[in-house]
């Protein structure tokens, strides 16, 4: 497990003394230790957390989402493990939940729930927000499919959180290059928009796509997309954005930019005033001359 320890076996190993583990390390988890000079990660800590089951334990949720390759989780995420026991340490999620072998996969020597039992824990288990950003994150890094987890819920109906676990799946898109994007697509899903399409690719001269993207309806040619900090911070990127963004408007798209601190409200009405104005030149083709 890298630098983590299990302090009891570590001195019946004779590989540290016990004034070694008192003066060197620290304390993760009861009996799971980490070199005082090394600060703590999420992998030292899930990593401890699987030691702290005495190795019996399977990695689920956010953490083994992170594991898979999943980005956007913090280091301090607390780490879920499907193991009985009812005094698990702050930090530690244990759960009893029934999980089959086919279940389990190994990631660096610890049993972790592969993609699609990782999902299904995801969708159950956290707010629905969350969950469908967590779900976007996973498929993209792994390519887990809507089939792969709706299966899993046929297999545990009844459970708890299952009906939440299909309605996040049925919002879940690979496409999403970020949280804020998940959150931008699910509002404009619940003010009763048709589902924008993610990752739009947007073709040069020659056929070739230039840029993609965030979201959007192509039959409406209106395109969505969130701008993060370094859109404005890197200097390389702020003069591709722009030049990007005058191409994407001479091809007739009609682009709505939203960045952190937009409200919702500001953001809808700029969204309806785009739907509103292509309505209005549908209208006018229409119209006899």
């Amino acid at each position: 497990m890298g630098d983590v320890i299990c302090g009891s076996d570590a001195i019946a190993a004779e590989t540290v003394t016990r004034a070694q583990l008192r003066w060197n390390y620290r304390a993760l988890y009861p009996d799971i230790y980490l070199p005082r000079t090394v600060e703590p990660t999420l992998a030292h800590r899930t990593a401890g957390a699987w030691l702290w089951s005495r190795r019996r334990g399977v990695i689920t949720g956010r953490a083994a989402a992170a594991m898979h390759g999943a980005k956007w989780v913090v280091d301090t995420t607390p780490i879920e493990v499907l193991w009985s026991n009812n005094r698990s340490p702050q930090d530690i999620i244990a759960r009893r939940d029934r999980i089959s072998a086919d279940e389990i996969t190994r990631v660096g020597g610890i049993s972790v729930a592969t993609p699609a039992r990782t999902a299904l824990d995801l969708g159950r288990y956290l707010p629905r927000a969350e969950a469908v950003a967590r779900l976007d994150a996973l498929a993209q890094a792994t390519g887990v499919a809507a089939d792969d987890i709706l299966e899993l819920t046929q297999r545990y109906p009844g459970t708890h959180g299952v009906r939440r676990c299909r309605e996040a799946v049925s919002l879940m898109d690979a496409g999403a290059q970020s949280p804020q994007e998940t959150r931008l697509r699910l509002l404009l899903v619940d003010k009763g928009y048709p589902r924008p399409r993610t990752q739009i690719p947007m073709l040069d001269q020659y056929g070739y796509p230039f840029a993609y993207l965030d979201m959007g309806w192509r039959d409406m040619t209106i395109a969505v997309e969130y701008d993060g900090e370094h859109h404005r911070t890197n200097t390389k990127q702020y003069r591709w954005d722009a030049k990007r963004l005058r191409k994407i408007i001479a091809m007739g798209w009609i682009h709505i930019r939203v960045i952190a601190g937009d409200r919702d409200d500001d953001i809808m009405a700029r969204v309806k005033s785009a739907w509103a104005q292509r309505e209005r030149e549908a209208t006018a083709v229409k119209l006899p001359a």
